[in-house]
């Protein structure tokens, strides 16, 4: 834990003192009344690996139905500038640059799967004649402490879902994608305004290592719940869990 925050600290130097004390109050609320709160209410030593994986667990799940109980759908990220976009924008994922994968546009096709009236494929010709198409600057806020601007444009997934006939009373929405990542996110992020299906960033066509074909872009999310290179995406009432998610970081992980 010292080793992970110690870490975190090193990554917040070039941010203002409000944006480190933010992050630093984030962190300690997280982990501190994880690990010792917790453990005191529980009654279980912090040296006993087995009942202490069961509290920071059960702490995850209090964290994601607090976070999902205090969401406003109709609150809105902090929109930017054009002129505050971070140049150069950096590139983050589990793995280098050189590992990034090679989509084929030609033969691409969004599977769709779950609780979804029109499950049929579609390829990308068709995903970039989506309509409206919009476009929004945001911040990117990454768990190591980090954050950067960007642009991207899209479709509002909301609209996606409703065109595909998705059960928007449905409580989850799933994503696999070409990296081997996956994760899932509650249905009323799915359906937030600022939510998009993003195609291109800074108005080109999504580079490989931001994305490409499509990543889903939501500012009110941390970074790591922002897939990239989707290939499916399915609705579901059981919980889908998620890459990271699945190694003990907290799902709803709202910024």
């Amino acid at each position: 834990m010292t080793k992970r925050l110690s870490g975190m600290q090193g990554s917040l130097k070039g941010h203002s003192r409000p944006q480190i004390e933010k992050i630093e109050r984030r962190l300690f609320l997280r982990q501190g009344l994880s690990l010792g709160a917790l453990a005191l209410l529980s009654g279980c030593s912090v040296t006993d690996a087995e009942a202490l994986q069961k509290v920071l667990w059960t702490m995850s799940r209090w964290n994601d139905r607090v976070q999902a109980w205090i969401f406003d759908s109709d609150r809105l990220a902090p929109e930017f500038p054009e002129s505050a976009i971070t140049m150069p924008f950096p590139f983050n994922a589990y793995y280098r640059m050189d590992k990034v994968p090679a989509v084929d546009a030609a033969s691409y096709k969004l599977e769709l799967g779950g609780l979804v009236r029109e499950k049929r494929s579609w390829t990308l010709p068709e995903l970039y004649a989506l309509k409206p198409q919009v476009s929004q600057v945001t911040r990117h806020i990454c768990v190591e402490g980090w954050s950067a601007i960007g642009k991207w444009s899209g479709v509002r997934f909301s609209d996606f879902l409703k065109r595909v006939g998705a059960d928007l009373t449905a409580k989850y929405v799933g994503f696999r994608c070409a990296d081997k990542y996956y994760t899932s996110i509650d249905m009323p992020t799915a359906l937030h305004s600022q939510t998009l299906l993003a195609f291109r960033f800074a108005d080109q066509i999504l580079p490989a290592p931001f994305g490409f074909p499509m990543k889903l872009r939501m500012p009110t999310k941390l970074g790591f719940k922002n897939p990239k290179h989707i290939v499916a995406i399915f609705v579901t009432n059981e919980y889908p869990g998620g890459y990271w998610e699945d190694q003990g970081y907290n799902w709803f992980s709202g910024s």
